[in-house]
């Protein structure tokens, strides 16, 4: 809400300059940029629901300290604070807990259809609540909608993660995760997606109002519709990938969708239907690739560094938009733009090749299971998870629920039987 405001707005402050008012857009990105992976850290070791409170609460805080400010060093300040609330990630692990396995796909696309759809309600909200409110107004609405998501966050069920443990340093997990070539993969990905969103979105207004006679004030009118069609791709694409085992292969069509958006922007950005036929495309792409991302890494990171890969692959995001941002920039001042297209292009093209080192991601089964009455939670686990093939056990006990996660390809007869004795009756797998 803030970002299409701001630069007019931030004018109001107490020594603006364009560059401080950029500076106070950007440094939110910067924090939540460095903060993802400590945060994401603490939470493959601690409880994720307070650690979601904490960063809510300093999201909150620094909407607080921008709303009561005057001058403009004192929005850059809430700005920061607001963005050390870097739980993004955390927020992906926590749902990755409380889902099936063969669910997850699903529910991760809801999640990033929600989050796309959540930009453009904002860049269509924003100018309106600022006429009504102001700019300190609209940062006391961040504040409160920063402490609804607190209270939002009570009724998710309270989770306890039991997993094989690997005791190591931080440092150690970090090094570990940071080694393993396809989540290193996954992470260029990210950052190419939202390299390649932001800088469309910095690229393409212009070539609305002059190629389409599109006012910018109807343009979240585009973006929505696209949006809306979009779904109706992604949603097939994300249960093909899951029922059929063809994770890898959607996942190549999405970036090939995405390169096939921007050909067509090279050469028909004159024309007011192809503009609009490329950006359907590169949104049908993006909304594919925006769902099967957190699922294939929630997949293929260690089940007991979930949240640092997710972590990494946040950081990795919010520095792929702010390259993007400024890749934009520049392709603006080239007045060429079919060059700028093509060096988007381009760009899409070598993430596609990097892509193709990928391994299809691992398959596990989530088996739904009533908890038995016992006192020691803790040593009926540890037994579950020495049966070769069971890789996690997630126990909700105010549901009398767990969830355990198995490998159909490795468990055996014996495991099987060792099963059935541990739950007190016969489980199909």
């Amino acid at each position: 809400m803030i970002i299409p405001v701001f630069s007019v707005a931030g004018q109001s402050y107490q020594y603006a300059t364009p560059a401080l008012i950029g500076l106070a857009v950007g440094i939110y990105g910067l924090s939540q940029a460095i903060l993802q992976i400590p945060f994401s850290l603490l939470a493959d070791r601690f409880s994720r629901k307070p650690l979601v409170v904490l960063g809510l609460i300093l999201f909150a805080l620094g909407g607080a300290i921008a709303a009561s400010s005057d001058s403009i060093y004192g929005v850059i300040l809430g700005r920061a604070v607001a963005g050390a609330g870097a739980v993004s990630a955390v927020v992906m692990a926590l749902l990755a807990d409380v889902t099936r396995e063969e669910q997850r796909s699903q529910a991760m696309a809801v999640m990033g259809m929600s989050i796309g759809l959540s930009f453009m309600v904002a860049f269509s909200l924003g100018p309106w609540l600022t006429s009504l409110v102001g700019i300190s107004g609209l940062f006391w609405v961040t504040t409160i909608m920063g402490l609804a998501a607190i209270l939002m966050l009570l009724l998710v069920p309270k989770v306890t993660r039991h997993h094989r443990n690997f005791e190591q340093g931080y440092l150690a997990q970090l090094k570990q995760v940071l080694q393993m070539g396809d989540l290193n993969r996954l992470h260029v990905s990210v950052f190419a997606l939202h390299l390649l969103l932001t800088a469309m979105f910095i690229y393409i207004p212009s070539q609305l109002i002059e190629f389409a006679d599109i006012p910018l004030a109807k343009h979240g009118l585009v973006y929505l519709p696209l949006l809306v069609l979009s779904l109706f791709f992604a949603f097939p694409s994300i249960i093909v990938a899951e029922k059929y085992r063809k994770m890898r292969g959607i996942f190549l069509i999405a970036i090939s969708g995405i390169i096939a958006g921007l050909i067509i922007l090279i050469f028909g950005y004159e024309s007011k239907y192809v503009l609009l036929a490329g950006l359907g495309f590169f949104f049908i792409a993006f909304n594919v690739m925006e769902a099967l991302l957190p699922s294939w890494l929630s997949k293929s990171a260690p089940i007991q560094s979930k949240a640092t890969a997710m972590g990494i692959n946040a950081s990795s995001q919010f520095l792929g938009a702010f390259c993007g941002g400024i890749l934009g920039g520049q392709l603006l001042m080239l007045h060429n733009t079919a060059l700028g297209w093509s060096i988007l292009a381009g760009i899409a093209m070598i993430w596609l090749l990097v892509s193709f080192g990928l391994a299809q991601p691992r398959y596990l089964s989530s088996i739904v299971l009533p908890l038995p009455e016992i006192k020691q939670t803790d040593e009926w686990t540890s037994k579950l998870l020495a049966i070769r093939g069971i890789e996690e056990v997630v126990v909700m006990t105010e549901q009398r629920v767990a969830y355990i996660k198995v490998d159909k390809q490795v468990i055996d007869e014996t495991g099987r039987q060792h099963l059935t004795h541990l739950i007190g009756s016969e489980v199909a797998i």
